[in-house]
């Protein structure tokens, strides 16, 4: 019994308050209400999204300036030298007769870069 009692003076007077909120006038313009969320967007482009887009160019450029016989290491772990590239697509020789075909996407670095020094004597 007490317990009702309780819970419907607490219901009636939060509703008192909400009644006493609501019929004061709005301070500030509507921009100040949306602050908060255009500062948190900003700050997460700052330190998600910019970082993500470096390192997406630097992963591109790095796979443009693949050349046959780089030692890469592929998404799926297996490290070879490059044997042969076509457009999008690459032949990686992974031991003395195995050469295994993946899309250019699928290289995640170069490990060793062929050198092309000519040494003229």
């Amino acid at each position: 019994m007490k317990l009702t009692a309780l819970l419907t003076t607490l219901i009636f007077s939060v509703s008192a308050f909400a009644d006493n909120a609501a019929k004061q006038p709005t301070q500030g313009s509507t921009i100040m209400g949306f602050l908060p969320f255009i500062l948190m967007f900003v700050v997460m482009y700052i330190f998600f999204i910019m970082p993500k887009q470096k390192e997406a160019k630097k992963l591109d450029a790095m796979r443009k300036a693949i050349k046959k016989g780089d030692k890469v290491l592929t998404s799926a772990g297996i490290i070879g030298t490059i044997a042969n590239i076509e457009d999008s697509l690459i032949t990686v020789k992974t031991g003395n007769d195995t050469k295994l075909d993946f899309e250019k996407s699928a290289i995640l670095r170069v490990l060793e870069v062929k050198s092309e020094e000519k040494t003229d004597k």
